[in-house]
């Protein structure tokens, strides 16, 4: 079992960046963590290989750098091998990236913070994300939707089926949402098929 992590405060002129690092930190991607930093505090410690050799934090370090920190938080990872040290610096990076987000929840988020006068810039985006308030489908005609929903398998179509006049809308919003929850593109569809159906009232 491996032993609980500890960190430990070493000196910021001690720390050797990994010299196989592929990562790239812009400038302003720099002056974004410094401003963090200055807001929040030093709260993510700089992961370390045997010999105070980084192996995730570059960028946390070349903050450090910026702000003549004179000490950093760090964590040591005892017992990794070379291939797996070389494997992590990779992985630290390219998993963040991975991740997406749910614009529903982070547009209350960002409203709620901005009510509060935070500074929103100190989040990390250069420009903040926009937002549509409403999604056109107007591109799809009656032709189209024929033609996308004979290929669509019979379980697919039970699960959308489309049972709404103009008056059930927000029910079938809630069901374009679930489904783009699921991955699926059937919101044109849908939607395409609630004009349809108003058409023929």
């Amino acid at each position: 079992m491996a032993e609980d992590l500890k960190i430990k405060y070493v000196p910021t002129k001690h720390l050797e960046p990994y010299s196989g690092n592929s990562r790239v930190h812009s400038t302003d991607q720099i002056d974004q963590i410094v401003r963090s930093i200055n807001e929040f505090g030093f709260t993510n410690p700089i992961l370390l290989g045997e010999g105070n050799e980084v192996v995730a934090g570059h960028g946390r370090l070349q903050a450090a750098l910026r702000l003549n920190l004179d000490f950093v938080p760090t964590i040591t990872l005892e017992g990794l091998t070379e291939t797996q040290k070389k494997a992590y610096v990779i992985a630290d990076n390219k998993l963040a990236l991975n991740a997406t987000w749910d614009d529903d929840l982070l547009k209350i988020e960002l409203e709620a913070l901005s009510e509060n006068d935070f500074d929103l810039d100190i989040l990390g985006w250069s420009v903040l994300p926009e937002f549509a308030d409403e999604v056109s489908y107007d591109v799809l005609d009656d032709d189209d939707i024929s033609d996308q929903l004979s290929e669509m398998t019979s379980n697919v179509r039970k699960a959308i089926q489309i049972d709404f006049d103009l008056e059930h809308y927000e029910e079938a919003q809630e069901i374009i949402k679930f489904w783009r929850g699921q991955g699926a593109y059937v919101g044109g569809l849908i939607i395409g098929l609630l004009k349809q159906e108003k058409n023929k009232l």
